[in-house]
């Protein structure tokens, strides 16, 4: 049965809304007096929608939607609004409040709005609890970078929903994630050497734009897999002749700063808490442990 948290520091208006909504029979609607309260009370029972009012003492409608689009994304809310509040309304829209009722309307469009959205959360809500439960995941793609991009993305936002570190340090993670696919594609796959890049950047895209639609070069893939266990490993395996991955220059030497053939390697290990390759090194596996973010 879902939860719906009214927030209303006047009790008759919190009687009016929560009577509209057990019209329905299966919500169970629970209140808060002001956006503190409502705080205090996601933290303890998370509901599945807050139908918040605009203005209150201790924290308002807009701080209280502010502060539940921060900390609990996947929990929507609802404002109820006063004649001229309108600006502030579109404000808290602006802020990620899914919808809003003025309260001239609450018999009248009130829990029809509320089961709108609920529905409209579920799906989200589903998609969340299954992310959750993902342990390993494994995509093959072609040399494409606009699929590197897109992959790169995805695992992003993998990082960010099973909450594997904090908010900078999942950029950094995507970083070193696309540093190691776009090795894969270029000097993996596609054998274009980072010297080329380094004299003439043209002519190396040039060089790979060519390969990409020629055999055996075309033919080839990337895997990537990402397996989340305290923490997450990504193992990204080209389909090329592979390297001695001894014969890498040393990234952190200030004389190979400046040289492609240093900087992803340096992005990799700067960001990640272990980089590794294959014997035949066309395989790397980077690692992250579990670390706090940024609501612990």
């Amino acid at each position: 049965m879902p939860t719906i948290l009214v927030v209303d520091d006047l009790m008759s208006d919190r009687r009016i809304a929560g009577g509209l909504l057990k019209r329905d029979g299966n919500l169970e609607v629970v209140f808060a007096e002001n956006g503190r309260e409502a705080l205090e009370q996601i933290e303890a029972h998370m509901p599945d929608l807050v139908l918040t009012d605009l203005q209150m003492p201790e924290m308002d409608g807009l701080g209280l939607v502010t502060e539940i689009n921060a900390k609990y994304p996947l929990i929507p809310t609802i404002l109820m609004t006063a004649a001229g509040s309108e600006t502030v309304a579109r404000e808290a829209l602006e802020r990620g409040a899914a919808s809003y009722v003025p309260k001239q309307f609450l018999a009248t469009e009130l829990l029809e709005t509320v089961q709108r959205v609920i529905a409209m959360s579920g799906e989200e809500r589903l998609r969340s609890r299954l992310l959750n439960r993902l342990a390993e995941s494994t995509w093959v793609i072609d040399n494409d970078p606009a699929l590197v991009s897109g992959l790169v993305a995805h695992i992003r936002n993998l990082l960010v929903q099973r909450r594997v570190c904090s908010a900078a340090d999942v950029m950094g993670l995507s970083t070193a994630i696309d540093e190691a696919m776009l090795n894969a594609l270029y000097h993996g796959n596609l054998d274009v050497e980072s010297s080329l890049k380094e004299q003439d950047d043209q002519a190396f895209h040039k060089l790979a734009a060519q390969r990409r639609l020629e055999s055996p070069w075309c033919d080839r893939q990337i895997t990537v897999t990402v397996r989340f266990e305290d923490g997450v490993r990504i193992v990204i395996r080209d389909e090329g002749s592979g390297f001695d991955p001894e014969s890498l220059p040393d990234p952190t030497d200030p004389e190979n700063l400046i040289k492609a053939s240093g900087r992803g390697l340096l992005l990799m290990r700067a960001f990640m808490d272990d980089v590794f390759h294959n014997d035949s090194g066309n395989e790397v596996t980077l690692v992250k442990k579990q670390s706090p973010t940024d609501d612990e």
